[in-house]
């Protein structure tokens, strides 16, 4: 196997690239949920949600990681136990809340449109909650799909 291949059949770099795929597009449906992203200059609302992408890149490897750390193992996303799915997708939705509180309520970077349904305690809005839930579950099954059982035997052989 060759070091691009064995680069990427990693869960890390499938994790990546279909989280950043993924919560790209969420960003851009749910645009008209926030407000003045329906009114902003495209190149503007490109960035934001870019940006938004990023961040959520970043709470699923934070996820993984700290679930990997929680499983003793990088591999826990082939067959993950109960606990396992649980604690990705709690921490996944425990940082999508802070960062959601933070930034609608003390930076006010963004707020909510009319259009956005407010989840009890935080004001957290409906459809980051949503997001922190199918999104990382379909990465999941994207991943397994993706990283044949072969190249996981090659993976541990080199």
């Amino acid at each position: 196997m060759n070091a691009l291949n064995r680069i990427t059949n990693t869960v890390e770099f499938n994790l990546i690239v279909f989280s950043f795929l993924l919560h790209f597009v969420w960003e851009f449906v749910q645009a008209p949920t926030y407000a003045g992203m329906v009114e902003m200059n495209h190149w503007e609302g490109i960035k934001l949600c870019m940006s938004a992408t990023f961040g959520d890149v970043g709470f699923a490897i934070t996820a993984y990681v700290l679930t990997s750390l929680f499983a003793r193992s990088r591999d826990w996303v082939f067959n993950p136990s109960m606990a396992q799915l649980l604690l990705f997708l709690v921490i996944g939705i425990a940082l999508t809340v802070g960062f959601e509180y933070y930034y609608t309520n003390i930076s006010l970077r963004w707020t909510y449109s009319d259009l956005m349904p407010l989840v009890p305690p935080f004001g957290t809005g409906l459809s980051p909650l949503l997001q922190w839930i199918f999104i990382p579950l379909l990465v999941l099954w994207f991943i397994r799909r993706q990283i044949s059982q072969s190249a996981r035997e090659h993976q541990h052989d080199g």
